[in-house]
């Protein structure tokens, strides 16, 4: 076997070249019009933004000027009675849901003989409900004293203070009270009213039988006389 080369120049396996050429050709190709294609996205939602901005910036200003020229037209004075308007109306519906009676009634069970209430002055709190301011006169301060624990234990009234205190001309002391109260959350008036007239309509043969009176003894006499 003959194993000398006869050729005259040596022999390159070109093939395999040109394949990796055309690959690497195809890549660059690739990656190039993946950039194109980013280039020309960003660019569009870029000037989009912008146009968005521009608009959002117009759009803020138009409202700036809105809001002067409707704080120029307002009139404080118009505020400060629409204001003071809603708070009597909302004066008038606490005074509507407040019942005297209840009060009374309470201050009724919780008030010493020597203790007398000179006025009542009832306020709505956003925070702490309805709040009291009473006025009392009493001999001692403890007769207020035990004015004040009545209150507390009737479990309608809380955080009782005694704000002021003082000594009036007739020697009488004259304490001012703040308190909270809490009504009582029992049935409402008409359906109190409802069922005191459904026992007041009761059949009769539900009612305990009338005792009645023993004869006299003028009649017991009338009797053995006849």
């Amino acid at each position: 076997m003959i194993k000398t080369n006869l050729s005259t120049r040596p022999f390159y396996n070109e093939r395999a070249v040109h394949i990796a050429l055309i690959v690497l050709a195809v890549l660059v190709v690739g990656a190039t019009a993946f950039n194109v294609s980013r280039i020309l996205r960003y660019s569009r939602s870029d000037t989009r933004l912008a146009t968005e901005a521009s608009r959002d910036e117009a759009r803020a200003a138009d409202l700036r000027q809105q809001a002067a020229r409707l704080r120029a037209s307002v009139d404080p004075k118009q505020v400060e009675l629409a204001s003071a308007g809603a708070r009597q109306a909302n004066d008038l519906i606490d005074r509507r849901t407040f019942s005297w009676t209840e009060l009374l009634n309470r201050f009724e069970t919780t008030l010493p003989d020597e203790v007398r209430i000179t006025a009542v002055r009832p306020r709505v709190d956003r925070e702490k409900g309805i709040v009291l301011h009473v006025n009392v006169i009493a001999r001692g301060v403890e007769d207020v004293e035990e004015f004040i624990e009545n209150l507390g234990a009737a479990g309608a009234f809380k955080d009782v203070l005694a704000a002021e205190e003082h000594f009036g001309e007739q020697g009488l002391l004259e304490t001012s009270l703040e308190m909270g109260y809490v009504p009582a959350a029992g049935k409402p008036t008409v359906e109190k009213a409802a069922d005191e007239r459904t026992a007041a309509e009761q059949p009769d043969a539900q009612k305990p039988a009338r005792e009645e009176p023993p004869p006299t003894g003028r009649g017991r006499e009338g009797a053995t006389q006849r």
